[in-house]
């Protein structure tokens, strides 16, 4: 049986398939991300609309028996022969499209994608998250015939399309463009709106529920269901529960606003060198964000990385809206109160951090952050963000409140004079060109 589409919601990576599928076949699709991002979704959506036919292999649940058929792919008209019959779909030559849906837990499958492609018969979507990739493709060739794409949480565009709306962010980016002022009541509704999203977060059936019942106890219920399932993945991490811990952690960290994650908090008794690798692989996941402090910005953000000293952010900040009060229902998180009502105190302002970094990430940029001292050492200031743009660097301060004030970036910039491109406050007030410094709308963040 078929997979049924479900109400679809609009993807930009929707177009970026597009174009890959013009290539004929030259390559298989690869669409990688975090669990419940839509992988699945997506996929199965664009082969009903752009094949004659698709056949959907889940891997998470398919049987032995079908599991086995990519022990030999010697004849591989034998294999698509044994497939129609097992699905019932037929297949057509150049029109139709196989689906390899979790295909990290078939990683012969995996393997058979180099020859399936230089079959050329069809064409080849896989599907997976990373979370258990590592282990499953030890001693397989992974093909080199893939196109690589990453699917993120449903961004504040995707959104707004979700709820009907397809002008207000072109509106949003020729205001960015032309550096416009919306305007009082304009930026207050704006603002409303990115509330509610961040309230909501991306993932895709979090959204369906917020639309379909308006409620945002049902779309916390939700969330705690995602992530419980993130929390049975990271236990395959690393059994001693430490990638679970690290990432129950997020929320804390993030509003203790340290320059550093505080390793020793999350897990009493740990040192940052020693769960670097659970670091990275929950980065892998892509259910987290990680950025490092890169040590010297004047040579390298990516070469001087320090690797014991870093953030984590969840990719969702929906998630993260619902972990930091996971002992709660919505009606006891104060998130959802304050962020509603606008009064959102200091303590909780981390929320705003975390969806700026979701932002940034999920536009393709790698994120790192540096702190150094000023005054003779005697007080440390911190970049929150930097970015790589060519051969210059963009430097991201972060105020959530709606005061246009960038002591540490003017400081940053100060240092590091000649490698910057452009600079950028990103706050809860409207656009306001400060000289040199952009202070933008956090709504406006993706047109950085």
């Amino acid at each position: 049986m078929q997979k049924t589409s479900q109400e679809f919601f609009r993807r930009k990576l929707y177009s970026r398939m597009l174009a890959w599928k013009k290539r004929d076949g030259a390559s298989a699709l690869l669409i990688q991300g975090a669990r419940r991002v839509g992988k699945s979704a997506l996929a199965v959506e664009f082969a009903r609309r752009e094949y004659r036919s698709y056949l959907l292999i889940d891997f998470s649940v398919a049987a032995k028996e079908v599991k086995d058929l990519f022990n030999d792919i010697s004849d591989p008209g034998f294999l698509f022969l044994r497939l129609q019959a097992i699905y019932r779909v037929q297949l057509f030559e150049r029109e139709s499209v196989i689906i390899f849906d979790e295909v990290q837990e078939a990683p012969l499958a995996r393997q058979a994608i180099k020859h399936l492609v230089e079959d050329r018969r069809y064409d080849y979507i896989e599907t997976g998250t990373s979370i258990s990739a590592r282990k499953n493709t030890i001693g397989i060739l992974i093909p080199s015939e893939e196109t690589k794409l990453t699917l993120y949480p449903m961004d504040f565009e995707e959104f707004r399309w979700a709820l009907g709306d397809t002008v207000t962010i072109p509106l949003l980016r020729t205001a960015f463009e032309k550096r416009l002022t919306l305007g009082e009541t304009a930026h207050r509704k704006m603002m409303r709106d990115f509330r509610i999203y961040m309230l909501t977060g991306g993932m895709p059936q979090a959204v369906r529920a917020y639309l379909e019942t308006n409620r945002f106890g049902t779309v916390d219920a939700v969330k705690r269901e995602i992530l419980s399932v993130y929390s049975e993945d990271f236990g395959k991490l690393d059994r001693r529960g430490r990638a679970g811990a690290l990432f129950d952690a997020i929320a804390q960290e993030l509003r203790a606003n340290a320059v550093r994650y505080q390793v020793a908090k999350a897990i009493p008794g740990e040192k940052p060198g020693r769960v670097a690798r659970i670091v990275k692989a929950l980065g892998d996941s892509m259910a987290v964000n990680v950025t490092y402090h890169a040590d010297d910005p004047d040579l390298s953000l990516a070469l001087t990385k320090d690797t014991e000293r870093f953030k984590l952010y969840a990719a969702d900040t929906g998630l993260l809206v619902t972990l930091a009060f996971k002992g709660k229902d919505a009606t006891g998180n104060p998130l959802y109160c304050d962020l509603f009502s606008e009064s959102l105190s200091a303590g909780l302002s981390f929320v705003y951090r975390n969806a700026i970094a979701q932002m940034l990430r999920a536009s393709g940029k790698e994120l790192f952050y540096h702190a150094f001292p000023v005054n003779g050492g005697k007080k440390r200031c911190e970049t929150d963000f930097l970015f790589a743009d060519g051969d210059k660097i963009v430097p991201v301060e972060i105020n959530s409140s709606g005061y246009r004030t960038h002591a540490s970036l003017d400081a940053f910039c100060k240092r590091h004079a000649d490698r910057i491109l452009s600079k950028y406050l990103i706050y809860t007030g409207d656009l306001h060109c400060d000289q040199d410094v952009c202070c933008l709308p956090v709504y406006m963040t993706p047109f950085i």
